[in-house]
């Protein structure tokens, strides 16, 4: 269901964004801003701004900006769904579910209670092991041996679950609670299940290194556990609930987002161990896949964190297969602008072992030289086939196609393309020939289907599409464009915001919509004449100031982050967030300075409009006896204009 535009504008008005990013950077007074270091990229010295007036983040390093949901998406991770239901908590707010029945909405309140309940549960018993550990001698020893320190297993929470049926009955005042049923820690007996007895339960975990599974938000929704000895399974994960499924879910996740900013790349392992053993070794930017091969999910949420993903494996036949798969997920995310590889390592080692035997110098050396998707896609549709034979040729293009066909349209593709029908010593068009029936190409046209018909490399780089007129791009009336030429649409340079040069704000009717856009209280300063003489100005110029109008009257003084959140779909949206982009987005604008600036702007272009009439009553004055004297009018008022300081 898709929430109302009006209430994500509601929402973002009612957030105060220096709250909401106060919660995960430290933030300190500058001027009329916040500043601190920025989250998304590494930095010594605060470039970090958020305006509490615009109610907009802003990084001067790294160019990163946005609102208060935006933040949480690009932070945390979180999907934008997720993201206004955290902030609409926060804020006491509902989100509107007009779509649903309310026995629908009294079973998704219901679904969230429960899983808030069940996350006080799984912190509850990660506390619990992580006192154990402290005291264990024994997993202590392990966890040294294994060369982790302290600091380490701290920083990943790591626990320690004893030996023994019953060590949760000593964390949880009531051992036969559902919720440990339904959180996975506690096993119970089918036949006897409803009876909840203590007698027929005991603990899923037992003499095990407890290794806690965060979400995004760093809740603890699951956990791994390892043997100290011999013993099987080697590593235990929590079962499928209502807060953990192992195919969504990666395991270092949390604990790594702002590493692999600062690397520019996340890095994905097959074990716990291989996480906190890089980490440990400076390579906080890993996670690992929970026991599973990797899912399109797991790409799908790794690419919020970083356009650059390297998948490691063992280098054996195992290690390959799993790669495979690796491929399969991440094949429709390799757009033009990420970047995917594959690290094969030595058959005896896995990252823990080969960075603690070589060194971490070594490690980001075979990083970075690991093998690129375009080159891996060739490899295994290659695999074991003898292209010097024309059956093997034939069975490598029938193994590549799905591949080749998972990719999304780009330059990555087609050279793909090209690569793959060298190989098989045909044309590119040969193999799309080969690949696609005449039929089905006809058909996918008729539909318009983007991705479902191969381009052909020899054809233009894009289809051309007829682009439809909308108000934003037509062309203004005769009058329309003398009176928007009179207003300074003509590029004239004016006042500090014409400086920006090509591609900048170039006519006051640009700069006096910048500041309206970004100043809340700026409607406040027209008067009534000045309201109109801009509902009046051609497009695209007009609509934004006829918008704004409505916004006020309905919803009052709004920052830019709610104004763009609601001006999203209108034809002059583009025009309206070029205007905010090119300007100095966070800047310190001394506001007394601002409002004579805004003034000043808004008398030019009265006087330019009251010239305008002024020249049309002229005009008019051969066959109107009353437009001498309308003309003399508005000759008084314009030169009362031009005198006024």
């Amino acid at each position: 269901m898709a929430i109302p535009q009006s209430f994500i504008q509601d929402l973002i008005a009612r957030t105060d964004v220096v709250d909401v990013v106060g919660k995960h950077v430290q933030l300190k007074k500058g001027g009329a801003n916040y500043m601190g270091l920025c989250p998304f990229h590494g930095e010594k010295s605060p470039s970090f701004s958020v305006s509490p007036t615009k109610q907009f983040y802003h990084c001067f390093g790294c160019g990163k900006n946005g609102n208060a949901i935006g933040f949480l998406m690009d932070h945390t991770g979180a999907s934008f769904v997720e993201a206004v239901h955290d902030l609409a908590q926060q804020t006491g707010l509902t989100v509107p579910e007009e779509q649903t029945s309310p026995e629908q909405r009294a079973q998704a309140a219901a679904q969230r209670t429960q899983q808030n309940n069940l996350v006080d549960v799984m912190s509850q018993a990660m506390k619990g092991y992580q006192k154990t550990l402290k005291s264990d001698q024994r997993a202590v020893a392990y966890l040294k041996g294994r060369g982790l320190t302290g600091q380490v297993a701290k920083d990943f929470a790591l626990g320690y679950a004893p030996e023994g049926w019953r060590f949760l009955s000593t964390v949880f005042p009531d051992y036969t609670a559902d919720s440990l049923v339904q959180c996975g820690l506690v096993i119970a007996s089918e036949a006897d299940a409803a009876k909840a007895t203590e007698e027929r339960r005991y603990d899923r975990f037992r003499d095990r290194v407890m290794f806690p599974i965060r979400n995004v938000k760093g809740e603890v929704i699951g956990f791994g556990g390892r043997v100290l000895d011999k013993g099987e399974p080697k590593y235990l994960n929590s079962p499928e609930t209502p807060l953990f499924s192992k195919g969504r879910e990666l395991y270092g996740l949390f604990e790594g987002r702002t590493a692999m900013r600062e690397r520019g790349y996340a890095l994905v392992t097959e074990g716990y161990m291989d996480v906190v053993a890089l980490a440990q070794m400076g390579f906080g930017n890993a996670v690992a896949t929970l026991g599973t091969a990797c899912t399109a999910e797991h790409v799908h949420k790794l690419f919020r964190f970083s356009d650059r993903i390297v998948f490691s494996f063992d280098g054996d036949s195992a290690g390959r297969r799993a790669a495979r798969k690796a491929l399969e997920a991440a094949i429709p995310y390799a757009s033009d602008t990420r970047e995917i590889k594959f690290l094969f390592l030595p058959s005896e080692h896995d990252p823990d072992s080969f960075i603690r035997a070589n060194g971490a110098d070594a490690f980001e050396q075979a990083v970075a030289q690991a093998t690129p998707l375009s080159q891996f896609l060739v490899d295994a549709a290659g695999a074991d086939l003898d292209l010097s034979t024309a059956e093997g040729r034939a069975h490598f293009l029938s193994q590549a196609k799905a591949l080749w066909l998972a990719l999304p349209e780009g330059a990555l593709k087609r050279q793909l393309l090209a690569t793959l029908a060298d190989m098989a010593n045909l044309g590119s068009n040969e193999v799309l020939d080969l690949w696609q029936a005449r039929d089905v190409r006809t058909t996918s046209r008729a539909n318009g289907k983007q991705g479902a018909q191969m381009p052909r490399p020899d054809g233009p780089s894009s289809r051309q599409r007829a682009q439809p007129k909308d108000r934003a791009n037509a062309t203004p009336s005769s009058g329309g464009q003398a009176r928007y030429q009179a207003f300074g649409g003509t590029g004239v340079g004016y006042g500090r915001a014409h400086s920006a040069g090509r591609g900048g704000i170039n006519s006051r009717a640009d700069h006096v919509a910048r500041i309206v856009l970004t100043h809340p209280e700026a409607w406040g300063w027209l008067s009534t004449e000045e309201q109109h003489l801009l509902a009046e100005l051609p497009v695209p110029h007009g609509p934004i100031f006829t918008w704004l109008e409505a916004q006020w009257h309905d919803r009052g003084p709004q920052p830019w982050a709610a104004l763009q959140a609601g001006i999203g779909g209108e034809p002059f949206a583009a025009h309206a967030m070029k205007l905010v982009a090119q300007s100095d987005t966070l800047g310190s604008e001394n506001e007394g300075e601002t409002q004579a600036e805004f003034r000043q702007l808004l008398r030019r272009m009265l006087i330019e409009h009251l010239q305008e009439q002024e020249r049309m009553a002229i005009q008019q004055a051969e066959n109107d006896p009353k437009a001498l004297s309308r003309y003399k009018a508005i000759q008084t008022r314009r030169m009362a204009l031009q005198g006024a300081p």
